[in-house]
């Protein structure tokens, strides 16, 4: 992710750059934490076509990218990593895998899904074995202890946990994989507990100041 940059101390607008972007709670959990945090600072969502995608990174001097751009962000912005979703000045960075700092012990990872978010994930776990409808499937999680559930399927079980397995399930609300994973005595890390992660991350990332996490915990109805 790399060091926090230090803010200027004008306000600023932080922009969720996406399609579609209507659905996400960032800005309520975003706008919260600027208000608790007393900064006059904004966040909002702004829709953005694949032809515009490169202009409106241009423009932004804070802002998150969403599905489905995270991997053209990189490009774009000439990024070492693979996958962007926070950009600071013009730098991108990668704030997706936070909430790996909440799992321990897991030596046997998975990944399940391709995309932006997926690719975020690889490069934090290197080691893990990745399955997608374009490479390896069914998902053959059985010998694994952390699975990474990063697709946008949302009802439709996928693969199943048990026991002693831990699941990260990235879209929001709840998949039926997860579901079905937390059923079966399975741990599982659910969307929202993602996004408040990686929120808390960006936050710090643009401020320089910790982010208050209970918070954006709140806003987004987690106690």
């Amino acid at each position: 992710m790399g060091a926090a940059l230090t803010p200027a101390a004008t306000p600023h607008r932080v922009v969720l750059l996406g399609h579609p972007v209507a659905h996400s709670l960032s800005p309520r959990m975003q706008n919260a934490a600027f208000a608790a945090a007393g900064l006059d600072w904004g966040y909002v969502a702004r829709d953005v076509m694949p032809e515009e995608l490169a202009a409106a990174l241009g423009e932004v001097e804070y802002a998150n990218v969403t599905a489905p751009y995270k991997l053209d962000a990189a490009r774009i912005l000439g990024s070492d990593l693979p996958s962007v979703n926070t950009i600071v000045r013009g730098r991108g960075f990668s704030t997706d895998p936070a909430i790996l700092e909440q799992v321990t012990g897991c030596y046997k990872p998975a990944i399940v899904g391709d995309g932006g978010a997926a690719a975020a994930f690889r490069h934090a776990l290197p080691q893990a074995r990745v399955f997608s409808r374009r490479g390896e499937w069914p998902p053959e999680v059985a010998g694994a202890d952390l699975v990474v559930h990063a697709t946008p399927v949302r009802d439709e079980v996928l693969f199943e946990l048990g026991p002693g397995q831990a699941l990260i399930d990235l879209p929001y609300p709840r998949t039926a994989t997860a579901e079905a994973a937390a059923a079966a005595g399975a741990h599982v890390l659910d969307g929202l507990e993602v996004l408040v992660a990686q929120g808390a991350a960006s936050f710090e990332l643009w401020t320089g100041r910790a982010a208050p996490v209970d918070v954006m915990r709140r806003a987004v109805g987690l106690t």
